[in-house]
């Protein structure tokens, strides 16, 4: 397909590519690792004043950018490529698109502003391993996943006028750095068994946070847990209490993080084909270049032509998710609270989502193998690629769950009666 860039969506991925350039070589990627928050903040801030990346698609009224969601996918190929980590998915895709979809209008004017800047990073706390499953990603919303009424998960009380939050969650992006936490609870037992979000302060009492050991550090995951925490529900008792609200709001928010998703892969993909093409121009073996072999070539051309194909499925799912008329759809700027989601009603993005973390998976093995044997080593990129694509594979997958998820809602085997 055509992508058919405007000026403005040029400029953006332009202004970012040089900013990650700059600011998130190699180097810098490795440093950011070792820090406490795993990303940083410099960076983090500079994101937020020169391009307001955290608030792109965020609206005006709030401190945000107002360009639509399609914006924020497609700058996510130029994080993609640099392998940045940040707390731009946690923040911006996950949890500020919930808080401006169910907040109360105090919530929003309290918390959007502050994500807008750059001064307040949000995450969204679900029990693991549920995240796909929460955003029904891999399978139809409900709200089994957040405890089902059963001990473990995360349970709500309303005690004395007042909620109160009991359990655990791992594998929270961003979950030990951020200032405010979007949780997943479970209340009402058996007699009114719901799913609710609620909001949590990063230094409420009993609120303790641990950051774990991640497959992919680019991605750093925390467990959190929460001993008797004061909440506040997300909507408050209107909108909030109503769990139909909430599962479909977060079925909204997976459609949009599965297309982000895909364009960070497409980019990190693009990225390690042109690292692999770069050394195979370089390197001689018998006399020879290794990529003036043609079985070498063949096999490139193999990856190129899954990375172009993903690329594809990406644009389109960033485009089906831009509003109305594609991607020229622009993010609600009043109180009613933006849903988040397709604007044309289409929903692939799992579907491309798919696609993407198949050609990166590809590209990135592919890369390791024909590096040689620096391509196996810590000290090169190659691995960092690798580790992604499982990373990401294992939260919100795996792919062939995200394809039997988009044939399941496109009803395609679904047993048709043929007319005698």
């Amino acid at each position: 397909m055509d992508p058919g860039f405007t000026a403005e969506q040029d400029g953006i991925r332009r202004t970012l590519r040089e900013l990650l350039h700059k600011r998130c070589g190699p180097e810098e990627l490795r440093a950011a690792l070792d820090t406490p928050a795993g990303h940083d903040r410099a960076l983090w801030t500079a994101l937020a004043e020169q391009l307001g990346l955290p608030g792109l698609a965020l609206p005006e009224a709030y401190g945000g950018v107002g360009c639509p969601l399609a914006d924020l996918a497609l700058a996510a190929e130029e994080t993609g490529r640099a392998l940045a980590p940040s707390p731009l998915l946690a923040t911006s895709v996950l949890a500020a698109p919930l808080i401006l979809a169910l907040g109360t209008p105090a919530q929003r004017a309290g918390l959007l502003p502050r994500i807008c800047d750059g001064t307040l990073t949000a995450a969204l706390a679900v029990p693991a391993p549920a995240l796909a499953t929460a955003l029904a990603l891999t399978g139809p919303p409900d709200g089994d996943w957040s405890g089902g009424g059963r001990a473990g998960g995360v349970q709500a009380r309303l005690v004395q006028g007042a909620w109160r939050l009991y359990g655990e969650a791992a594998q929270v992006l961003d979950g030990h750095s951020a200032g405010t936490l979007v949780v997943a609870a479970h209340t009402g037992g058996y007699a009114r068994s719901r799913t609710l979000l609620f909001l949590v302060a990063g230094d409420a009492a009993g609120l303790v946070r641990t950051r774990q050991t991640a497959l992919d550090a680019t991605r750093p995951q925390a467990r959190v847990q929460l001993r008797d925490v004061r909440a506040e529900l997300l909507g408050g008792e209107g909108v909030g209490s109503e769990e139909s609200g909430v599962l479909a709001a977060l079925a909204r928010i997976g459609d949009v993080a599965a297309s982000f998703l895909a364009c960070e892969a497409v980019g990190a993909a693009g990225r390690a084909l042109e690292r692999t093409v770069g050394y195979l121009g370089q390197r001689e073996q018998f006399g020879r270049v290794i990529g003036s072999f043609q079985a070498v070539q063949h096999r490139l051309a193999d990856v190129y032509v899954q990375v172009q194909a993903a690329r594809s499925a990406a644009y389109y799912a960033a485009w089906a998710m831009g509003g109305p008329g594609g991607p020229d759809g622009r993010a609600d700027s009043g109180d009613s609270g933006g849903s988040g989601g397709s604007g044309n009603g289409e929903r692939v993005g799992g579907l491309a989502l798919a696609q993407a973390l198949e050609a990166l998976r590809c590209a990135a093995a592919e890369g390791v193998q024909l590096h040689g044997g620096i391509g196996f080593t810590w000290e090169h990129e190659a691995h960092l690629s690798f580790k992604r694509a499982a990373g990401d594979d294992l939260l919100f997958g795996p792919v062939h769950r995200l394809r039997a998820r988009a044939a399941e809602m496109s009803r395609l085997f679904e047993r048709t009666e043929v007319p005698v």
